[in-house]
């Protein structure tokens, strides 16, 4: 029997994890959700979805011919997860009536950690929060962050980690937020949250983080300095990057990629909205000093977490014995199984 998933929300996230959501066989789209009836609202019912709107937005969608399949508590009485992918802080507000219906709930990174059980990352403590009865899967940058340090913590243990942010100024449709000329500290004080955010799942890691905003809307870029338990080699290093889950190494030198422009113009020819749901690593900018690693990577904040709330069904619904199982089955009902390059 399939676990029955909403999505209340069908913006940037919420339309990618739907159709996600829809092709995993283990899964149910019961529906999603839009308060306005444009053209996110139109996308939804193309593609089959059925559509759900607050009780007092029901006549704004007759009105506009929008095709509704009922409201948010109808939406919620069908459903045994729902997916909060509301713009940040509104999901809190909803939580009492996510627990009015009883359904389990995976929210977003723009809640703060309080809104959920635990926060998650699939890579580090899926096997932790199985059975809880909430979620917050980590914002794009924590995702990012999260994925390479459980990575080289499995292999070679990670004792401390500095990183440097360079985030996107606004995502492409916030045309709200541009245009900008500055390079905004974001936050001007130090650390900045991030680091925080990494220890919401790993409490005891030495990390501190600082940000900048950069006029682009495309990726972030991270530079990365970490400290790990052992001596090991640039070899070793990429070695294990190049076989992990959800992370592809990219050499500059050989497909003369050297640009978040030039990754999402690839990722145009070859995936579905451009989405690169996994964290790039920049091949030749991985340094090895003993026990001292330092590397770009970019991260694509409209995909990355996709996985991630897939997995967060499976880890409250305990639909998967092992992060290594719900890994595999989520990468490969998305296509992920493969190298983009």
């Amino acid at each position: 029997m399939s676990v029955r998933v909403s999505v209340n929300g069908y913006g940037t996230i919420g339309k990618r994890v739907a159709d996600a959501i829809s092709r995993q066989d283990d899964m149910m789209l019961v529906g999603v959700s839009k308060t306005k009836p444009d053209y996110g609202a139109l996308l939804a019912v193309s593609k089959g979805y059925d559509l759900y709107v607050p009780e007092d937005r029901v006549e704004a969608f007759e009105n506009a011919g929008v095709k509704i399949a009922g409201t948010i508590d109808e939406m919620l009485e069908k459903s045994d997860v729902v997916i909060d992918a509301l713009p940040g802080k509104q999901g809190v507000s909803m939580k009492p009536l996510y627990e009015k219906y009883g359904v389990k709930q995976v929210f977003q990174g723009g809640e703060k950690p309080g809104v959920a059980d635990a926060s998650f990352s699939t890579l580090c403590n899926y096997d932790e929060t199985r059975g809880l009865k909430s979620l917050r899967v980590v914002s794009c940058n924590t995702t990012g962050l999260l994925r390479l340090i459980c990575t080289l913590n499995r292999e070679f243990g990670v004792k401390r980690v500095r990183a440097t942010l360079i985030r996107r100024g606004a995502d492409p449709r916030e045309v709200k937020k541009g245009p900008i000329n500055a390079i905004v500290l974001n936050p001007p004080t130090l650390p900045s949250h991030h680091g925080e955010d990494v220890k919401t799942v790993i409490p005891d890691l030495d990390i501190m983080t600082s940000a900048v905003a950069v006029p682009t809307t495309l990726m972030h870029v991270h530079s990365v300095l970490l400290e790990l338990e052992h001596d090991t080699t640039r070899e070793e290093v990429l070695r294990v990057l190049d076989e992990a889950p959800r992370i592809i190494v990219v050499s500059t030198e050989s497909l003369g990629i050297k640009s978040t422009a030039e990754l999402i113009e690839a990722a145009r020819d070859l995936r579905y909205r451009n989405d690169i749901p996994e964290l790039v690593v920049f091949e030749e900018s991985v340094t090895v000093n003993s026990r001292e690693v330092m590397l770009f990577q970019a991260v694509h904040q409209e995909s990355i977490v996709v996985p991630e709330n897939v997995d967060a069904v499976r880890a409250l619904m305990n639909l998967a014995d092992s992060w290594r199982d719900t890994l595999e089955k989520t990468d490969k009902n998305l296509g992920l199984t493969y190298k983009l390059f």
